[in-house]
């Protein structure tokens, strides 16, 4: 049975796998199920059709599965999906999705959420993420895997962040960012995360060809953008690291306002 401290509230109907612990003064409610292994700490709130994995650590006064902040919700049955091993630190906010954005918002496994962090409606986000305190995302932001956020970061809805790259502090990103890249101040690549992909197992080789692509896109040079791949080949540099950076490149550069995911933005009724 369920480890559950006399304080808090559980739905009758929500499914707890039988080693969950619940702290003081906690409310679950009808539509969660928690996986095995998971602790909820005191104060949490976890409501609306919610799904929590395994081996999740919820701190005091986290609040995931609220319905999402957008004036188009009208309390449709949308969904949270939260994987395994994850850290929810203290006062982090994760809403639900909505129907115009697919309905789901997803939070992947091994992932620092820490305190006072919000992740918007219809965010999806991969494995191993790490955001610092107060970093927020807005809705439909996709992060993919090994990002690190550092403190107080604002992404804008829409925005796709590339595996990898790094965000430093008290940055505002309004566009995508390509894989690898870090930005510091505004949603321009500064550097390459060298540091980060050799913690990921990529090779030197790997690395170097990044470096050349950061410097053909966004230092002088002679090589035009439609070139880059090419000149990359001659000097067998064309790894698939580089061919990803290229790639997310021409994804924003297609979409609008240099975000891909803008291309699917669905305005809803407010009929």
């Amino acid at each position: 049975m369920p480890q559950i401290d006399p304080s808090s509230r559980v739905d009758p109907k929500a499914e707890l796998a039988d080693d969950v612990v619940v702290g003081p003064f906690s409310t679950i409610g009808p539509d969660v199920r928690i996986g095995a292994g998971t602790v909820i700490q005191s104060h949490c709130v976890i409501t609306g059709r919610t799904e929590i994995g395994r081996n999740n650590r919820l701190f005091p006064f986290a609040s995931v599965g609220t319905p999402p902040q957008d004036l188009s919700y009208r309390g449709e049955p949308t969904r949270l999906l939260i994987g395994d091993g994850n850290t929810i630190r203290e006062c982090v906010t994760i809403n639900t999705g909505t129907i115009k954005g697919g309905g789901i918002t997803i939070v992947g496994n091994q992932n620092l959420i820490m305190a006072c962090a919000h992740i918007a409606h219809d965010c999806q986000l991969g494995d191993r993420i790490v955001m610092a305190n107060c970093s927020l995302l807005a809705g439909h932001v996709k992060v993919e895997d090994g990002v690190i956020f550092s403190g107080n970061v604002g992404v804008h809805h829409f925005v796709t962040l590339g595996s990898m790259c790094m965000i430093g502090g008290l940055t505002g990103i309004g566009r995508d960012v390509p894989p690898y890249m870090m930005v510091l101040g505004d949603d321009k690549p500064r550097a390459v995360n060298i540091i980060g992909m050799k913690r990921n197992g990529f090779s030197d080789h790997d690395v170097e060809s990044v470096q050349r692509v950061f410097r053909f896109l966004y230092r002088p040079s002679k090589v035009a953008r439609a070139d880059i791949p090419a000149k990359l080949e001659e000097m067998g540099m064309l790894t698939q690291a580089a061919r990803n950076v290229l790639e997310s490149v021409r994804r924003a550069e297609s979409g609008k306002l240099g975000r891909h995911l803008e291309l699917t933005r669905q305005e809803a009724s407010h009929a």
